[in-house]
């Protein structure tokens, strides 16, 4: 794939890893657009449900995705544990996954660069981001977290269904055949397990900042 010409931060990692976060805060840093790709999939599950089709069919799924935009992801119902879980569903199919490509790359190839986060972008959608990070936690932390995300949101949830959530969203997500989720070769590697988010932010803007550094001095001119 061609290298960017802007500057492209992949930001890949499990769910409620702080990734999201960490994303905007990075896209806040340095001026860029921010593309949450999670919400594509969590998009194409829950418009494939309310049309009443079936998650585990990849025809249905791929059509919801091939009608999907950037503007449609402003739904709240795409934050529920519901979405979530179809969102995991859905991207297992390898024609899902090929109809956001082009969506996906699109976005990143915007002139000054952006920042993409989700599971496969160091590693399918954006090789050659001159920064790769790869966020991840505990799954006991991470189903914290997510638990208490969801009950601001008003969902009542046991912590313990949240863990198996978790838990059962990873086997799948590195578990599949199209993109599985794992960190790129060369993606640094940041656990936020034992970090606050402000902790976490500082450690992943001095990885960008060093990949920014390399990225500089690799330009002609």
């Amino acid at each position: 794939m061609t290298p960017p010409n802007g500057f492209v931060i992949a930001v890949d990692g499990p769910a409620a890893s702080g990734k999201g976060t960490l994303a905007t805060r990075l896209g806040a840093l340095y001026g860029l657009p921010v593309l949450d790709t999670g919400l594509l999939y969590r998009a194409v599950g829950v418009g494939l449900e309310r049309a009443g089709g079936d998650l585990d069919d990849a025809g249905q799924a791929e059509a919801v995705a091939r009608a999907l935009r950037p503007e449609d992801l402003d739904d709240p119902a795409f934050r529920t544990r519901g979405a979530g879980e179809a969102a995991s569903r859905v991207a297992v199919h390898g024609p899902v996954r090929a109809a956001l490509l082009a969506l996906q790359r699109g976005f990143a190839a915007q002139p000054a660069g952006a920042v993409l986060d989700g599971r496969d972008m160091g590693t399918v959608i954006c090789p050659a981001a001159p920064a790769k990070l790869y966020v991840t936690a505990s799954p006991e932390v991470r189903a914290e977290r997510r638990w208490k995300q969801l009950q601001a949101q008003g969902e009542a949830v046991a912590y313990e269904d949240v863990l198996a959530d978790i838990r059962r969203r990873d086997a799948r997500d590195a578990g599949r055949d199209a993109a599985p989720m794992k960190p790129a070769e060369d993606a640094v590697l940041l656990d936020t397990s034992e970090m606050t988010i402000e902790q976490a932010t500082d450690a992943a803007r001095r990885i960008v900042e060093a990949a920014r550094a390399r990225w500089e001095n690799s330009r002609p001119g």
